[in-house]
């Protein structure tokens, strides 16, 4: 079996390893660009580079793991009876995009770190966390059972609903949060640390989620602002210590306690 993984940063580099250390015993073909192509090889990620059309017609299996704009970018051009499965942020425009494959199921690894990069690619970096398809597809099912991540089938636009809240919310919050701020650092303890380090995330990344998801952003920001003049609203009453209550619950849901 061949793999081709197009954009081999934090998250393709991260799918490459994964399936090393699951087992995998095929070849791994990487297309990106030559300073990250070198440091790939480098940490065994990949066994060799080829050109994308080249890549794809020796592939399998071909995972596109480039920002949003790159793979949609790489859906017009491509051209592959491989499966193609993706990892981007965001689903509806790319499995619309995609409909020209004869094999395509959209899939978004609910993992990440702030750092970029393949020499920030981690083996484990899947394992616990929830893998989205937005199809049924035994040879991707079975890798992602043996990365140890929790398979959650969702159609495109579901997806993009749900992670507008669990991910590009958390995303603005922490980034509005830091903005204001800004000059109070002096004084900052913890809590403010935590709650903005997602701010440190880059931007261009960001752009394209932004882009590809605004109407359900858009949902959950008046959500979140709604529900933050609940609070103001009780801030002085009695109904402030149930609604910390049930926070709390879903807090300790999150964390699987």
């Amino acid at each position: 079996m061949t793999v081709a993984i197009v954009g081999v940063g934090l998250i393709g580099g991260s799918f490459a390893l994964a399936l090393r250390k699951a087992g995998f015993q095929g070849n791994i073909i990487g297309v990106s660009s030559p300073a990250t192509i070198k440091k790939a090889l480098a940490r065994g990620a990949i066994d060799q580079t080829l050109p994308l059309a080249e890549a794809a017609a020796a592939a399998d299996l071909v995972y596109l793991s480039q920002p949003i704009s790159g793979i949609l970018s790489t859906l017009d051009v491509l051209e592959t009876d491989a499966l193609v499965t993706d990892a981007g942020s965001t689903k509806a425009a790319i499995c619309e995009r995609a409909r020209k494959l004869k094999r395509f199921v959209g899939g978004h690894p609910m993992a990440g770190k702030e750092s970029r990069g393949v020499e920030h690619a981690d083996a484990d970096l899947f394992r616990g966390r929830p893998y989205v398809l937005t199809a049924r597809e035994p040879q991707l099912e079975t890798w992602i059972e043996r990365f140890g991540a929790r398979l959650v089938l969702l159609e495109p636009a579901e997806h993009d609903r749900q992670v507008a809240f669990v991910s590009h919310l958390p995303q603005l919050l922490s980034t509005a949060l830091a903005s204001l701020l800004a000059g109070k650092e002096n004084v900052a303890g913890p809590a403010a640390a935590d709650l903005t380090r997602l701010a440190l995330s880059p931007y261009d990344i960001w752009r394209d989620i932004f882009a590809t998801n605004a109407e359900p952003i858009d949902a959950a920001l008046a959500a979140f602002i709604a529900r933050l003049e609940e609070l103001r609203v009780h801030l002085r009453g009695p109904k402030m210590e149930r609604i910390f209550s049930e926070a709390a619950a879903s807090a300790r849901a999150l964390r699987g306690k």
